[in-house]
C-alpha cells in the first residue's frame, strides 16, 4: 500500500516549513509553487530600495529540500481544489490527487476596492514587484534631473506611502537614506536630499501591532529623517499625478508621480474555490486546528487562513511566524491522524514583532524584552541573517549591509525592463 500522499500549495515560509516537517514521516509529499524559489520577503523592500540584488534574498525550492528523499517539488500554479474528490487542478490543467492538502499560497497586495489604483501604486509582495518599485524610484530621480519645470520637479521628487505597518515604514525611512545620503552627490540639477517622503496610514497610528512606546520611538526616526507622517488619514484617490486624501472630513491632494502600496492585502484567488466561509480578505476561516469545515484532511495556514481562535478573536497577522508554526502543526497532526489520534488545538507563540526604521535604527519587540534605536538595529540584523536560507546569502546579505552602512551607498541601482504604467 503507497504512503499517504500529502500535497502542499505553495513554497512560501509556511509550505517550506510544512515540506520539512514532514521530510522524515512515511508520507509522499508534493509541494507546488508557481516559481522556482522561495522568497524572504522580509527583505523584499530592500530589493526595491536597491540595498539588495533579488538573487540575495531567493534560494531554489528543489536545493533547499534536496536531502528530503521523500518530498517531490513541482513548477505549477494549483488553480482551484475539488474538496469533495481530493483533486488539485493546476493551470494547464494536470491535476493531483491528494490523501491530505495543505494550502499555503499566501496573499496578494488589495486596492479596498480600488482595482484601479494598482496601475499606479504597486504593491510589495513579489521580486517583480520590487523591480518595478526599484525602477520608479530611480527612474523619478532621472527623470527630475532632466525637468526644468519646478512643479513638475517637485512632483518627480514625492513620494507617497500608502500604509504605515512595517512595510510603509521600512521603505520610508530606507528612502530617505538614500536621499540623503545615497544620491546626494550624484545629480547636478537636482538636490535629492530635498525629496518630499510621505506615510499615509487610515488608522490612529503607524505600527499599529507595537506598543505605544515603540511607535513613539519609529515617529521620532522618521522625523530626523524628515519623513513627514500623516496618521488618521485615508486615501480617497489615485492617479498618475498623485494621491487625494482625507482627514477629519477635510480634503488634500498630494502631487506626486510615485506612489507606493504597502496598505490591504487579500488572499489567493484559490482560496475561493474550497468553499468555505472567507473572511473579508478573503481568507479561509479555519478551525482551531487549521482545518477547514467538514474536510479535516484540507488544511489552509499562514496568509490564506482567518484563524480566530485566540483569546480576544483577532485574527493572527499575516506575517512569517503564524505560518511557520502553522505549517509546524499542520504536519504534525497529519501524522496524528495516520496514527488514529486525534487533533489538537494550534496555539500560537508570539515570538515578537520589529521593524527598521533607519540607519542604525528599529524598533523589536521581543516580549522578554523591548528594544528602540541601536540596539534594535542589532537585533534586527541578527535575526534576519539567521532566518535567511543559505550560507551563501547570508555572507552576501551580510557584506552588502556593511557596504551600505561605511559607504552609504547601494550595490544594486540598476534601471532594467520597462515600466507598464498606464
Amino acid at each position: 500500500m503507497d504512503a499517504p500522499h500529502v500535497v502542499i500549495l505553495g513554497g512560501g515560509f509556511g509550505g517550506l516549513a510544512a515540506a520539512k516537517a514532514l521530510a522524515r514521516a512515511d508520507v509522499r509529499v508534493t509541494l507546488v509553487d508557481r516559481h522556482n524559489y522561495h522568497l524572504f520577503q522580509p527583505l523584499l523592500y530592500q530589493v526595491a530600495t536597491a540595498t539588495l540584488s533579488a538573487g540575495d534574498i531567493g534560494a531554489p525550492i528543489r536545493w533547499v529540500l534536496r536531502r528530503a528523499s521523500n518530498v517531490r517539488v513541482l513548477l505549477g500554479q494549483a488553480q482551484s481544489v475539488d474538496v469533495a474528490s481530493r483533486r488539485v487542478r493546476l493551470s494547464d490543467g494536470a491535476t493531483l490527487d491528494y490523501d491530505y492538502l495543505i494550502v499555503a499560497t499566501g496573499a496578494r497586495h488589495a486596492y479596498f476596492g480600488h482595482p484601479e489604483w494598482e496601475a499606479y501604486a504597486p504593491g510589495l509582495k513579489t521580486l517583480d514587484d520590487a523591480l518595478l518599485m526599484r525602477r520608479r524610484i530611480l527612474l523619478a530621480f532621472e527623470r527630475a534631473e532632466r525637468e526644468e519645470d519646478a512643479a513638475r520637479r517637485g512632483a518627480l521628487l514625492t513620494f507617497v506611502l500608502v500604509g504605515g505597518g512595517p512595510t510603509g515604514v521600512e521603505l520610508a525611512g530606507t528612502l530617505a537614506e538614500i536621499t540623503r545620503q545615497t544620491l546626494r552627490d550624484e545629480f547636478k540639477a537636482i538636490d535629492t536630499a530635498r525629496a518630499r517622503i510621505v506615510v499615509v496610514e487610515a488608522g490612529p497610528s503607524i505600527l499599529s501591532t507595537f506598543r505605544a512606546d515603540l511607535r513613539d520611538a519609529a515617529r521620532r526616526s522618521l522625523g530626523r529623517l524628515g519623513v513627514e507622517v500623516r496618521e488618521a488619514t485615508r486615501v480617497v484617490g489615485i492617479d498618475e499625478h498623485g494621491v487625494d486624501v482625507e482627514s477629519q472630513g477635510a480634503r488634500e491632494r498630494i502631487t506626486a508621480s510615485t506612489v507606493l502600496w504597502a496598505a490591504g492585502v487579500a488572499a489567493s484567488p484559490l482560496i475561493q474555490t474550497l468553499g468555505v466561509p472567507l473572511d473579508r480578505a478573503g481568507r479561509a476561516l479555519v478551525e482551531p486546528d487549521l482545518s477547514i469545515a467538514g474536510h479535516p484532511e484540507v488544511f489552509v495556514i499562514g496568509d490564506a487562513s482567518s484563524f480566530v481562535h485566540t483569546h480576544d478573536g483577532v485574527p493572527l497577522p499575516g506575517v512569517v511566524q503564524p505560518a511557520t508554526q502553522g505549517a509546524a502543526h499542520a504536519a504534525r497532526t497529519i501524522l496524528r491522524r495516520m496514527r488514529g489520534e486525534a487533533s489538537t488545538p494550534f496555539v500560537y507563540k508570539d515570538l515578537g514583532n520589529m521593524a527598521i526604521v533607519g540607519r542604525a535604527s528599529a524598533i523589536a519587540d521581543l516580549g522578554w524584552i523591548r528594544l528602540s534605536g541601536l540596539l534594535g538595529w542589532l537585533a534586527w540584523l541578527f535575526l534576519h541573517i539567521a532566518k535567511l536560507i543559505g550560507f551563501r546569502n547570508r555572507v552576501v546579505v551580510l557584506i552588502e549591509w556593511a557596504v551600505a552602512y561605511i559607504t552609504y551607498q547601494r550595490g544594486a541601482r540598476l534601471i532594467t525592463g520597462d515600466d507598464k504604467r498606464t
